[in-house]
């Protein structure tokens, strides 16, 4: 199969992703435009709700299995756009439209890498593509739903923008709500109980809160308290003042671990974790996926954003091309040389990790 048609098709297709909308819990349409692709290349697949999945002409039961994953659902186009957000459009080398950079782009590099490699033999691992849906509301008829329906994944590539860097390593997530109590009064009379001024004194300990372990590849668990909430009318003291906190986890401490310590010292009355799902993710430094890559001139880091890596329990690693600081924005777009070289680039680490 040429590489040269491969990479003009996968453009193509990610003008139709683009014209398609597909936020998340409505990608039927997207998911049928992957498996029109899959028809027309004669790979069999499989659809489960709108995630779409394939794997390698010479899978073997025996052999370790690598997934190749990345989404396509979207967010909806912020107030911000000057273009048509579901108008696929090629000016001075970039591709505009909604979901063009996160993640089309890795969406259709990572599917034709894999249809170019389908029918390779004597590769160390199967390999796996999923299109997965939901991914940008964790959603649990995403990759969560499917992967009880595939095989067993043994090591993952998810493609999210990263200019065809390693992202060795991912922060988790943990949201939780916390209440400060006090004791509701009218505001005319005497209260030293005031939960709203009590909670000063807690704004002030989430500030200066730090954790131990620091990550080489991650840095600090990163605790931030993201909203407040009190009161209902302008002469009445609340009894309660709710806080929610943003705690992005490093791959020094589980979700259940920083859950404990919170509950355990933070100068609070109720604090609850919303989720324990969104781990941390990592890939050894010497898996041979990195060290290919390394090889390849690609460099290595760790990424606060979070991904479906977070669904996953064997190593992964994220990569793909396009840039992270241009997902979400308005006028969102990719380079068109971008997907062309990140091609290239997945089927040379694959070539030189899996044979």
């Amino acid at each position: 199969m040429q590489l040269e048609q491969l990479q003009q098709e996968a453009i193509e297709l990610l003008k139709n992703l683009i014209s398609t909308q597909s936020f998340s819990g409505e990608e039927d349409k997207t998911a049928a435009l992957l498996e029109n692709w899959f028809k027309r290349y004669k790979i069999p697949h499989k659809r489960f709700l709108n995630n779409v999945w394939a794997v390698n002409k010479h899978f073997e039961k025996d052999k370790p299995t690598l997934l190749l994953n990345s989404h396509h659902d979207t967010v909806k186009p912020n107030s911000a756009y000057t273009r048509d957000p579901f108008k696929a459009e090629i000016e001075n080398g970039k591709l505009y439209g909604l979901g063009s950079n996160d993640a089309g782009g890795c969406l259709v590099s990572l599917l034709a890498t894999f249809t170019f490699l389908y029918s390779e033999e004597n590769l160390s691992h199967n390999i796996l593509f999923a299109g997965t849906a939901e991914e940008e509301i964790n959603g649990k008829n995403g990759i969560a739903a499917l992967l009880p329906e595939i095989p067993k994944i043994d090591v993952a590539i998810v493609g999210e923008p990263t200019l065809m860097n390693l992202a060795v390593a991912e922060k988790g997530l943990v949201v939780f709500d916390a209440v400060v109590q006090g004791t509701p009064s009218h505001a005319a009379h005497p209260n030293t109980d005031n939960s709203i001024y009590k909670t000063a004194k807690v704004l002030e300990w989430f500030e200066n809160f730090k954790l131990e372990k620091v990550s080489k590849n991650l840095g600090e668990v990163k605790v931030t308290v993201t909203q407040i909430s009190a009161g209902s009318q302008h002469n009445v003291v609340p009894a309660k003042t709710h806080l929610v906190i943003d705690v992005r986890v490093n791959d020094k401490y589980s979700n259940k671990e920083i859950e404990q310590i919170l509950k355990d010292k933070a100068p609070v009355d109720e604090i609850n974790a919303r989720s324990l799902r969104l781990n941390s993710s990592s890939i050894p430094l010497d898996h041979e996926l990195v060290k290919a890559g390394i090889n390849l001139g690609m460099e290595t880091y760790g990424s606060p954003t979070l991904s479906d890596q977070a669904m996953l329990s064997c190593p992964s690693l994220k990569l793909g091309p396009g840039d992270s600081t241009r997902s979400h924005s308005a006028d969102e777009f990719i380079y068109v040389k971008e997907i062309e070289e990140g091609i290239e680039k997945y089927i040379k680490l694959l070539e030189k990790a899996l044979k």
